[in-house]
């Protein structure tokens, strides 16, 4: 019966130990999750912030292309304009000199 005792008594001594070394490392485990999660969260933050200064530069782009388009059409329209005067002056001098 003393043995038996014993052996309760050791089972239960050895299953206290091991109960008191599971929180230790499930907390280093978590702390070390913690840490790895932080950095994780900063990492995205930096690509989120890389691809925010991308699609910046890129709008920035198009509307500087846009601005030069109106430009360029609105020189073109300036053209056309100035051409068809002339091209009017043209015919009336010529119909001018063809009645004289």
């Amino acid at each position: 019966m003393s043995k038996i005792i014993a052996t309760l008594i050791a089972g239960l001594f050895a299953t206290s130990v091991f109960a008191a070394q599971t929180p230790a490392t499930t907390s280093a485990d978590a702390k070390a999750s913690k840490e790895m999660s932080k950095a994780d969260a900063k990492e995205t933050k930096a690509v989120v912030k890389a691809d925010a200064k991308a699609e910046k530069k890129t709008a920035e782009a198009k509307a500087d292309v846009a601005v030069a388009k109106a430009d360029a059409d609105k020189t073109k329209a300036k053209a056309h304009k100035k051409s068809t005067k002339e091209k009017v002056d043209a015919k009336a001098d010529a119909a001018t000199a063809a009645a004289k």
